[in-house]
């Protein structure tokens, strides 16, 4: 029997390790006046978190010529709210990233690895553009295709025939799923967000995946710059696994939004470098640690 959509968001919202602390930090850090103390009362609410925090506040990089540091607030002093909120993100999202499941043809951490790149590189588009806030680019490549990994984790046995849907029509996944399931991972992916709480921008970029000219307009440019920070990160090739290369492109709104072939091109070298500083040796397989 195909569990249904309610039954899929049901079991998803149950796993261990749920993001659920990224929509506190991202409100925390939306308001100019927030303070160092805001941003630890909800640091210190995740344990692995707050140890990361320190550690990396510790760390020869950012530590280098400064003593250790052995309190939090003292440790997001050092690092700053930008950095924080960078381990935060990959924190809270990586290791929900990293559930085992069955169904996708993914090996250790390939889910997580394809969403980080896919968050790199809508950051790096974004600072390029000008036209939307690299912070909120990179939380939404990293998250907005949660669904993905909720679908795979429900519906399983029923993976053997999207396959077989897609060996006979040659769709993309999204149309094999709804074929299949009745339902796709976007739509999974956008309700699990928008249950917990994150900002409706990016749950429409979930929602809107792939997306189309028909968007609510104000959230059509982050849409457009992940589906552009999508592609370049199924062109680089790591964890992308067979459902990431058969994703449909919408190059005609790329282009209008001047993310023509060649820009494209030219930006793949500073993701590629941005990917490997992040991920180093595990970049294209591996098990990822945060």
């Amino acid at each position: 029997m195909i569990p249904s959509f309610e039954e899929v968001c049901r079991q998803a919202l149950a796993l261990p390790a749920a993001p659920i602390l990224m929509p506190r930090i991202l409100r925390v850090l939306s308001q100019e006046d927030s303070s160092v103390c805001e941003f630890e009362a909800v640091v210190k609410l995740d344990t692995a978190l707050a140890t990361s925090t320190l550690r990396l506040a510790n760390s020869a990089y950012f530590a280098s010529g400064h003593s250790q540091v052995d309190k939090l607030e003292e440790a997001i002093q050092r690092l700053g709210q930008r950095e924080i909120y960078r381990l935060a993100a990959l924190a809270l999202a990586g290791r929900w990233m990293n559930t085992p499941v069955d169904g996708g043809h993914w090996a250790a951490s390939d889910f997580c690895r394809f969403s980080l790149v896919t968050a790199v590189a809508a950051e790096y588009l974004a600072e390029q553009s000008g036209r939307v806030d690299p912070q909120t680019a990179y939380t939404a490549g990293l998250v907005h295709e949660v669904g993905k990994l909720a679908v795979a984790y429900s519906c399983a046995t029923r993976f053997g025939a999207i396959r077989l849907h897609l060996r006979e029509t040659g769709c993309s996944w999204l149309a094999a799923e709804r074929a299949v399931l009745g339902y796709t991972y976007a739509e999974v992916g956008a309700t699990l967000l928008k249950q917990w709480n994150f900002p409706e921008a990016l749950v429409a970029v979930a929602r809107y995946n792939p997306p189309t000219a028909s968007a609510p307009a104000e959230v059509l440019p982050l849409v457009t710059h992940v589906h552009a920070a999508k592609f370049l990160a199924a062109t680089m090739g790591p964890g992308a696994g067979e459902d990431g290369f058969l994703f449909e492109l919408n190059a005609p709104l790329l282009a209008e939004w001047g993310f023509t072939p060649a820009l494209l091109e030219a930006a793949l070298p500073e993701v590629f470098d941005r990917a490997s500083r992040i991920m180093q040796e595990k970049l294209s397989y591996g098990t990822l640690l945060f």
